[in-house]
C-alpha cells in the first residue's frame, strides 16, 4: 500500500512513518524541511502542506495528516484540513487525520467534550476547537476519511506494547482506569485501521491497554 505521511518529522508523524515502514508499506514522508526527518532511507516529498497539489498526492492510496501547527496557529488545522479535502475530492484515496482528545465526549448524553472540562489544559483548547472544526468539515465532505483520536494522555515516550482498545466518540479508559495512549501504540492502531478499514468515514479513539510490557 502506498502511504504518504504529512508532518512526518513530528512526534506522531515519526511514529506513524516508522510503523508503516516496519510493516513493509511503500511509505513516503511529506515534510517542509527534509533535514528535520528522523527516519532514514525513506522517500521524501519536500513541500509545504499548503502548497501540495493533486499531482503530488496522485501516487498514494492513503494520506495521513499528522500536521502539528506551532503554538498560536491552531487555526491552521482547519486551513490544512480544507486544503486536503479539496485535493482528494473525486478520488478514491482515504485521508487519515491525527485528531485531538479534546474532541471526545465525557458524558453519556454526548453534550460535553473533554475540552470543556476545567482540567483540560488551557493551552490546548484552541487546538481542540480547530480539530473539532476539521472533523466537522470531514463529515460534510465527499471524500473517504478516518479521524483517529488519542486518549487524554498522549505519551511520546511510552512503549510500543501493541495492545490497545478502541472506542467511538467518548473518552476511553483502559482496565487500569487511565485514559492513556503512547504515540507508538497510537501508530499501531492507525496502521491497523489503514489495513482493516473498520471505521470508514467516522472517528474513533484508542487507549493503550498494557503500558508496562513492550512487544
Amino acid at each position: 500500500m502506498k502511504i504518504a505521511v504529512i508532518g512526518a518529522a513530528g512526534k506522531a508523524g515519526t511514529h506513524i512513518l516508522r510503523e508503516a515502514i516496519m510493516r513493509n508499506h511503500d511509505a513516503t514522508a511529506i515534510i517542509k524541511n527534509s533535514a528535520t526527518l528522523q527516519v532514514e532511507d525513506v522517500a521524501i516529498i519536500e513541500s509545504d502542506l499548503f502548497h501540495l497539489t493533486k499531482e503530488q498526492l496522485a501516487p498514494f492510496n492513503i494520506i495521513v495528516n499528522a500536521f502539528a501547527p506551532l503554538p498560536g496557529e491552531a487555526h491552521l488545522h482547519v486551513t490544512a484540513g480544507k486544503h486536503l479535502i479539496s485535493l482528494l475530492e473525486g478520488t478514491d484515496k482515504t485521508l487519515f487525520v491525527v485528531g485531538s482528545s479534546g474532541c471526545l465526549f465525557v458524558d453519556k448524553a454526548h453534550t460535553k467534550r473533554l475540552m470543556d472540562t476545567e482540567d483540560y489544559p488551557e493551552q490546548l483548547v484552541a487546538n481542540a476547537k480547530a480539530q473539532l472544526q476539521n472533523l466537522q468539515d470531514l463529515e460534510n465532505s465527499s471524500i473517504h476519511w478516518t479521524f483517529v483520536i488519542p486518549s487524554a494522555m498522549f505519551d511520546s515516550d511510552g512503549p510500543r506494547t501493541g495492545h490497545y482498545i478502541t472506542g467511538n466518540e467518548k473518552l476511553l479508559v483502559n482496565s487500569q482506569f487511565n485514559s492513556y495512549i503512547s504515540y507508538a501504540d497510537y501508530a499501531v492502531a492507525l496502521l491497523d485501521e489503514i489495513e482493516n478499514n473498520e471505521h470508514k468515514n467516522s472517528s474513533f479513539t484508542v487507549a493503550s491497554e498494557n503500558v508496562t510490557t513492550a512487544s
